[in-house]
């Protein structure tokens, strides 16, 4: 695993779709500036001086818990999972979208 991939949300840049697609550096390197625009969560833990959200004392914040509802980008738990191993100095991750929260 790549430490310059660990997203700060909990996502794991290094396996990220759209990486290659729009030549993204991922979100420690761009300071926050994504493809896509400004990332609040990003931004927040850059002003923070912290790698990534896993080591706020306010983990899940609003901020997060809004990226982590997001229909088009939210998930079944695996970037709260990933920040809590991060912050334990864990080195793997679970990709998004693999995790089945569903009672079946």
């Amino acid at each position: 695993m790549d430490k310059k991939m660990i997203g700060i949300c909990g996502a794991y840049c290094g396996v990220c779709e759209w990486r290659e697609k729009t030549n993204c550096p991922g979100c420690q390197e761009s300071q926050a500036q994504m493809f896509w625009g400004e990332c609040k969560v990003a931004k927040c833990a850059i002003e923070k001086e912290l790698q990534h959200c896993g080591h706020c004392t306010e983990l899940p914040c609003k901020k997060l818990q809004d990226a982590f509802n997001d229909p088009e980008h939210g998930d079944n738990g695996e970037r709260l999972m990933n920040l809590k191993k991060w912050a334990n100095g864990e080195e793997t991750y679970i990709k998004i979208g693999t995790l089945n929260t569903k009672n079946d």
